[in-house]
């Protein structure tokens, strides 16, 4: 990855708009055959999406934004609120509205690490006058529960948030619309590589080490008839690809400056059927207003491709902060396996929550704080920007 001449903060270098990129990819007669057949891939998808009610116990989309009180201790659980179809439209192309996100997947209980992350994306809202919102992404998987307890530890931490969480598995019409959407300028493909074939197609000494190598991007329509007629056979379907204009994009980081990354042909929908991160964390950023993402640093190689994705579906391109990660002594990403990494696991060795919110802000430079407040307001908003980029290595408390 290169790093390009910085720009002021919070300004992004001057965009092409999305119609002159997409005029680089004017189809021809078999790409323009070939967006005939996408469309007729995604659209019924999309039909029976919006009839289907497995989602009618998910979390409610369009709450009113009345913010949460704050506090640090631990609250009574939330009760779910059922879900209405009418409430999940798709909007992709709305303006920003001042608004930071916390958006964990619910496969398990926070670590140390995911709570300090939760920390600084709330510190860095909060401390620039944003809302703060959150979104559940279960569109992978989700455990039993993990989802509710993920909430409590957040409120137990004093990190609260504006409405109701988004549930992204609610969002799958809005999803499949902005599917449709680039199909309809040439701006996907589908790709009927396996993962070995990728892997070994990959290893040519022009393609970036973990990129596509854009086997399928170029097949002639009786090839790819081909190709699908034998998935079909196996019970299969293609995964469809972003036929990325731009090899490369620059994104702003308040930590990392002005950062330019490769760009890949990457996968916006499954060969399951199911969205893919990349494309439902675009699409849902847009619906909820997002302009300041603050993540881990391990998402920062995929900002440049997602924020191309934003600018092709007419959305705004948001402002990162990629905060440092936890690891464990090892080296490793911190686990739950380490030891007592967990609020719940702390509270078992007689750790108070307001002991844990001291042992994270102790790694930030602020020692005695017991409440995610204490955090933001001895940062401030240059203090958050000055955080050092190092990782935070994590020795687990045994008593």
């Amino acid at each position: 990855m290169r790093e390009a001449p910085r720009h002021p903060r919070g300004q992004h270098p001057q965009r092409e708009s999305a119609h002159d990129i997409d005029r680089q990819r004017r189809p021809g007669q078999e790409e323009a055959s070939h967006g005939g057949r996408l469309r007729d891939l995604i659209e019924p998808r999309a039909r029976r999406r919006a009839r289907d009610t497995a989602h009618e116990d998910r979390q409610p989309v369009g709450q009113p934004k009345t913010r949460h009180a704050h506090h640090c201790t631990p609250t009574a659980p939330r009760t779910r609120a059922r879900h209405s179809g009418e409430q999940a439209t798709a909007s992709y192309t709305g303006l920003m509205t001042n608004t930071g996100r916390f958006a964990p997947s619910p496969t398990g209980d926070f670590h140390l690490g995911n709570l300090r992350t939760a920390i600084l994306a709330w510190a860095w809202a909060r401390t620039t006058g944003r809302r703060f919102v959150l979104r559940i992404e279960d569109i992978d998987r989700e455990r039993a529960g993990s989802a509710q307890r993920q909430l409590e530890d957040l409120e137990a931490i004093g990190v609260d948030w504006d409405g109701e969480p988004l549930i992204q598995t609610a969002r799958a019409d809005a999803h499949e619309e902005a599917l449709a959407s680039l199909a309809a300028r040439g701006l996907i493909f589908e790709c009927y590589c396996t993962r070995r074939d990728i892997r070994e197609a990959a290893s040519a000494p022009h393609v970036p080490p973990g990129h596509y190598p854009g086997t399928c991007l170029t097949l002639s329509e009786s090839e790819r008839a081909a190709k699908r007629a034998s998935l079909a056979a196996l019970g299969r379907e293609p995964a469809l690809r972003l036929a990325a204009p731009s090899p490369e994009w620059t994104v702003f980081d308040e930590l990392h400056g002005s950062y330019t990354g490769p760009v890949d042909h990457f996968v916006v929908r499954r060969a399951d059927g199911v969205p893919a991160y990349n494309l439902a964390a675009v699409v849902d950023d847009a619906y909820q207003g997002v302009d300041q993402v603050v993540r881990g640093f391990d998402l920062l190689s995929q900002a440049p491709a997602q924020a191309q994705l934003a600018h092709l579906l007419g959305a705004p391109e948001p402002t990162y902060a990629h905060v440092p990660l936890a690891l464990a002594p090892s080296g490793a990403r911190l686990a739950k396996r380490d030891g007592a990494v967990t609020l719940a696991d702390l509270r078992g060795l007689g750790w108070s929550t307001a002991d844990v919110v001291s042992f994270i802000g102790a790694s930030l430079g602020v020692p005695g704080a017991r409440c995610a407040s204490d955090i933001a307001e001895a940062l401030g908003i240059e203090g958050l920007r000055s955080l050092s980029t190092e990782p935070w290595v994590v020795t687990p408390p045994s008593a």
